[in-house]
C-alpha cells in the first residue's frame, strides 16, 4: 500500500554535495503527503540533510524542491544553541520585540507588520510553557539553563503555535523523559498541517500516517505507520531472498546444460575428425558436413550463452533487491578494571552510591532534575577524588580515576571547524593517522569524508565521531559516562552499541530515557534522581 496523498513537498532529481565534493544526496525524487510522515533510514543516509534542504537552510546542487506553503523546522542539533532563549525556541523573539517597541511608544509600521494580530503572543507563550511543565519560566531564559529534553519540547511547541503549512521535526524525542514523550505524542496526534518527522523512536513513528525511507540513494513512501512498513519490508525481503535462491539455481542449471552441451559437441567433433581421417566419404562432402556442424555448434553456443546471461541478469536483479544494511562495528578496549576498584562516588541527600569495578549503573529521572549536571560535575571534578563537586544542595559527585570517557548529551565537545580525523587525532595524538583512518572506517566514516568539518555532520555522524574519540583513547577509559547515548542513532546502531557496552570490562554510568535500551544493558543498578537531590532505587 503506497501513498496517494496530496503532495505538500515534491522532490525532482534532487542532488546535494558538500563543499569538499562529497555527495550527500543524488537524483532523489518523490513526494510527501499532507498528513504525518515518519522519515527513516540508516545514519548517514541523508535524512537530516534532506530536511535542511526542504527547510531552505541548504541549497540543492541539482534538481528542484517544491513546497506548498511556509515551512517550519526543528533541527537535530537544537541543543547546541546554548545562547538561544525560550523566546527563540518558540520562534517569537521578533514579535515580542515588536510588542515591546509599540508599548514603549514606537508607532513604526514595521512593528505592526511584524506583530500582526498576535497582541496576546506573550500570554499565549506563557500558557504554552505551562502546558509542558515550564510554568513561570521567563521567555528570556537561555537554553543552557534548561535540560535538552525541555529545549526540544519548547521548540516543538513553538512550531505548533506557528501553524506553518509544513513542519519538519528532526529527532524531536531526543532527551525527552516518559511524560514529555507522551506530551509530544499528543501534540503530533493533532498537528495542524503537514508533518515530516525524522526519528528512531518506534512509538512516535507508529503514530504516523505514512512512512518514508531513504535507502540506497532512493526515497520510497509507504502508506502506513512504522509497524506496517516494517512488515511490508520484511515480506519484500523474504521474497527477494527466495528470488535469489531460485535465480541462482537457474544460473547453475544453465551452466550445467552448457557444460553437457559442450561435452556432446566435443564428442561429435571427435567422431567427425576420425571419419575425415578414415576418408569414409568424399572430401567435399566431409568438408560440407564439418562446416554445417561448426555452424550448428556456434548457434547452440550462442543460444546457451544468451540463456546464461539472461539467468545471470535475473540473479543480479534479485540480489539488488536484497538489503545489505552495514552496521557500525564497535569494539571497546579492555581497561582492566579490578572488581574491587572504586571508580566514583555519588553522594545524595539520602545515600552514597559507589561505582565499583566493571559495574553498569543507570541514572534516570524526569527532565530538569539535574541528571546532566550531575554527570558534568562528576566528569569535570579533579582527579583521584581530590575535588567533590556539589550538584544541588543535596547531591555531590567525585571520580576516583583519571581515566574517564565522556559522551555528552549535546555532543558539543567537538571542534566544529576541524575535520572528523583531526577531532579524533586530538584524543589519540600518539596514534598514526593511517591507523585512525582504518579505525574510523569501522564507524562507516571512510575515504575523504574524514576530512569533512564537524559543523557539516548529521547527528548520527557527530555521534560516531564522539564515540570514536571515546574508544580510541590510550590508555582506555576505566569509566564511561554516557548521557542519552541513543540520541540520533538508527535502530541497528543501537543494537551494536548495546552489544559493545555489554561486553565492556570497565565501569559504565549512563543517563537515558530510552527504557528499552536500558533494559538490554544488563544493568547492575538503576537509580532515580529526584528534584530534591535524592537517589531512589529503580526497578
Amino acid at each position: 500500500m503506497f501513498s496517494h496523498s496530496n503532495a505538500t513537498v515534491t522532490l525532482t532529481d534532487l542532488g546535494f554535495s558538500w563543499p569538499n565534493g562529497d555527495i550527500a544526496l543524488a537524483h532523489i525524487s518523490g513526494t510527501f503527503g499532507s498528513g504525518r510522515t515518519g522519515l527513516v533510514g540508516a545514519n548517514g543516509s541523508g535524512k537530516s540533510t534532506l530536511l535542511r534542504l526542504v527547510a531552505g537552510e541548504l541549497t540543492p546542487t541539482s534538481g528542484r524542491i517544491a513546497v506548498a506553503g511556509e515551512v517550519g523546522y526543528l533541527p537535530q542539533n537544537l541543543t547546541l544553541r546554548v545562547d538561544a532563549t525560550l523566546a527563540d525556541l518558540l520562534g517569537i523573539r521578533g514579535k515580542l520585540a515588536a510588542l515591546r517597541a509599540i508599548e514603549s511608544g514606537d508607532v513604526s509600521a514595521h512593528h505592526f507588520d511584524v506583530l500582526g494580530d498576535d497582541w496576546d503572543i506573550e500570554a499565549r507563550a506563557h500558557e504554552a510553557l505551562a502546558e509542558i511543565g515550564l510554568a513561570g519560566a521567563g521567555l528570556g531564559r537561555r537554553v543552557d539553563r534548561i535540560s535538552g529534553g525541555e529545549a526540544m519540547l519548547v521548540a516543538t511547541t513553538g512550531l505548533r503555535l506557528r501553524r506553518t503549512a509544513i513542519t519538519l521535526l528532526d529527532e524531536p524525542t531526543n532527551n525527552l523523559d516518559r511524560d514529555a514523550r507522551k506530551r509530544l505524542a499528543g501534540l503530533v496526534a493533532s498537528w495542524p498541517g503537514a508533518l515530516i518527522v525524522v526519528s528512531h523512536d518506534v512509538s512516535l513513528l507508529e503514530g504516523m500516517d505514512e512512512t518514508a525511507e531513504l535507502y540506497g540513494g532512493k526515497l520510497s513512501v509507504f502508506g502506513g505507520p512504522y509497524s506496517e512498513w516494517r512488515a511490508h519490508r520484511e515480506q519484500e525481503q523474504s521474497a527477494a531472498v527466495q528470488a535469489v535462491r531460485s535465480a541462482g539455481q537457474a544460473v547453475k542449471v544453465e551452466k550445467k546444460q552448457r557444460i553437457e552441451a559442450e561435452t556432446k559437441l566435443a564428442r561429435r567433433a571427435q567422431m567427425g575428425q576420425k571419419a575425415f581421417e578414415n576418408k569414409r566419404m568424399p572430401k567435399i562432402v566431409m568438408h560440407g558436413l564439418r562446416s554445417q556442424a561448426q555452424v550448428s555448434a556456434a548457434k547452440l553456443r550462442a543460444g546457451m550463452d544468451r540463456d546464461i546471461r539472461s539467468a545471470q541478469s535475473a540473479l543480479d536483479a534479485a540480489e539488488a533487491r536484497v538489503r545489505e544494511d552495514e552496521p557500525i562495528l564497535l569494539d571497546l578496549p579492555d581497561p582492566d578494571v579490578p572488581a574491587a576498584r572504586k571508580i566514583a562516588e555519588l553522594r545524595a541527600a539520602n545515600r552514597t552510591v559507589i561505582i565499583q569495578g566493571p559495574e553498569r549503573i543507570a541514572i534516570t529521572g524526569p527532565n530538569g532534575v539535574g541528571k546532566t549536571t550531575l554527570l558534568d560535575s562528576l566528569v569535570f571534578s579533579s582527579s583521584a577524588g581530590a575535588d567533590e563537586r556539589e550538584v544541588t544542595g543535596a547531591i555531590s559527585a567525585r571520580r576516583l580515576t583519571d581515566r574517564v570517557g565522556y559522551l555528552p548529551q549535546r555532543l558539543d565537545g567537538l571542534d566544529e571547524n576541524a575535520s572528523m580525523l583531526d577531532n579524533v587525532q586530538a584524543a589519540a595524538p600518539t596514534v598514526a593517522p593511517g591507523i585512525l583512518r582504518n579505525r574510523l572506517a569501522r564507524f562507516l566514516l571512510r575515504g575523504d569524508s574524514v576530512h569533512r568539518e564537524v559543523r557539516t555532520l548529521s547527528g548520527g555522524e557527530r555521534f560516531r565521531v564522539s564515540l570514536a574519540r571515546l574508544m580510541f583513547a590510550d590508555p582506555p577509559a576505566q569509566l564511561l559516562v554516557l548521557d542519552e547515548p541513543t540520541n540520533n542513532l538508527d535502530l541497528q546502531s543501537i543494537d551494536q552499541l548495546v552489544d559493545a557496552l555489554r561486553s565492556y570490562r570497565g565501569a559504565v554510568l549512563v543517563v537515558s530515557h530510552d527504557e528499552v535500551f536500558l533494559d538490554r544493558l544488563d544493568l547492575d543498578a538503576t537509580w532515580e534522581l529526584g528534584a530534591d537531590g535524592s537517589l531512589t532505587a529503580g526497578d
